[in-house]
């Protein structure tokens, strides 16, 4: 969320950030509620002031006998005490007013972000491995005979709808050695804390990272009013909600695999073949809490960690960076990392590593203390994905697939599959 002093400090600071996400200016709009608001709560407060001073001449009048002056006073106290409680009421509503808008209002980008509309005009980093070339043409990883008994839209269908998905066998299998590959080299290796959290949030949750109010139609909220998270950055992020927490317990830095839930309102007719989008799926999700000066490193050092896992399965990625008019709502800047798909002949994001400044931190009121004492700060958040299980189960498919249907499996998952190192033709581990 915007900070409103800054807003009112300078105002065109803000249009011109929105500008560059392609929205339209909104100071005006702002600092006109802002104005009201203020105008209110000092109404409030002279109306206050004015009620006692008329209550400390009440007992001065009836102590002097004059009646008329005391009833006269008190009508007044009586008269005030409702205008207060009024001014206050009307006070409060323009106040969740002004917070509503600005809680529809996405992050600023970083100077460093491109301009631009679209995906289209996305900027690439750079570049790792080279996407291997076939002797014969390449199938997407639902055709594989290596999966056809292992990946099973029709019975999804049939128990829960289209955009879901059975895994069994050796498809199962290897899914579960990539998130335990991912976890463990998180831990091990790269210093996250391993966390497992609820997949049902509060509505509050789910503001405090911006999932809501703005798109509540893309997660799927139970009758009961919680929600399922669409990633567990939600939950990591709100570690944090409504805490003061001192500098020395910084930088935190968590990782969770869960399951994911997402409606895909956005995306109707969007890859609807396979399971690259899907209503429920896995992902292991970082997380990081900072101070401000050191969240820009802190974003380089997440997307290493991503990236490195495609390094050690061996496929082949490229890493972007988003343009302001395709960054998320949250996001300050983001890296996404794209995985090669041979059966698609494209690459395709598996990967989306953002900061978000303290964009969100002012949306769950969550602050540090600075270690030589000082203001409190507003701590800085960040996200990336590492990473999405299914998508890189689909990398490690299509990268994999042999001519005569079998799937030749990366080295590092070999010992989490009992010694094995492919997929047979007819489905097996091998």
């Amino acid at each position: 969320m915007h900070d409103i002093k800054a807003i009112r400090e300078n105002p065109a600071a803000l249009d011109a950030a929105l500008a560059r996400r392609g929205a339209a200016p909104m100071s005006s709009e702002i600092l006109s509620l802002d104005e009201a608001r203020r105008a209110m709560i000092l109404a409030a407060e002279t109306a206050q002031a004015e009620q006692n001073k008329a209550s400390k001449e009440v007992g001065a009048a009836k102590a002097s006998g004059d009646e008329a002056e005391f009833e006269r006073l008190r009508a007044l106290v009586a008269d005030k005490k409702a205008e207060v409680a009024r001014l206050n009421e009307d006070a409060k509503a323009k106040d969740a007013e002004l917070s509503n808008l600005l809680m529809t209002l996405p992050n600023s980008p970083a100077d460093d972000v491109p301009d631009g509309a679209d995906e289209d005009d996305n900027v690439e980093i750079r570049r790792w491995g080279t996407p291997r070339e076939f002797t014969f043409a390449p199938k997407e990883h639902y055709d594989l005979p290596a999966v056809q008994d292992g990946m099973d839209f029709e019975v999804a269908a049939k128990l829960a709808g289209s955009r879901f998905v059975v895994l069994s066998g050796a498809v199962a299998r290897v899914h579960r050695a990539l998130a335990q590959f991912m976890i463990d080299t998180h831990v091990d290796e790269n210093g996250l804390t391993e966390a497992i959290t609820p997949v049902l949030v509060r509505e509050d949750m789910m503001y405090g990272t911006g999932q809501l109010p703005k798109f509540g139609e893309d997660s799927y909220q139970t009758k009961d009013g919680w929600w399922l998270i669409p990633t567990a950055e939600v939950t990591l992020t709100n570690i944090v909600n409504n805490v003061m927490v001192e500098e020395g317990y910084l930088p935190r830095r968590y990782v969770a695999h869960t399951q994911c839930f997402r409606s895909e309102a956005g995306s109707a007719g969007r890859d609807t073949a396979g399971m690259l989008r899907q209503h429920q799926f896995e992902k292991v999700e970082m997380v990081s809490i900072t101070k401000p000066d050191e969240s820009d490193a802190e974003h380089t050092r997440m997307t290493r960690c991503a990236e490195d896992i495609l390094e050690r399965l061996g496929l082949p990625y490229r890493k972007v960076a988003l343009c302001t008019g395709d960054m998320g709502f949250g996001a300050r800047r983001t890296h996404d990392i794209e995985v090669w798909l041979p059966g698609q002949n494209t690459y395709r994001e598996i990967s989306s590593v953002s900061t978000c400044g303290d964009f969100q931190a002012r949306r769950m009121n969550a602050r540090f203390k600075p270690a030589e004492g000082g203001k409190p700060e507003f701590l800085h958040t960040l996200n990336g994905s590492g990473l999405a299980v299914g998508r890189c189960l689909i990398a490690v498919l299509e990268n994999g697939q042999q001519e005569d249907g079998s799937v030749t499996l990366p080295e590092v998952l070999h010992a989490r599959l009992g010694g094995k190192t492919r997929i047979t033709a007819d489905g097996q581990l091998a």
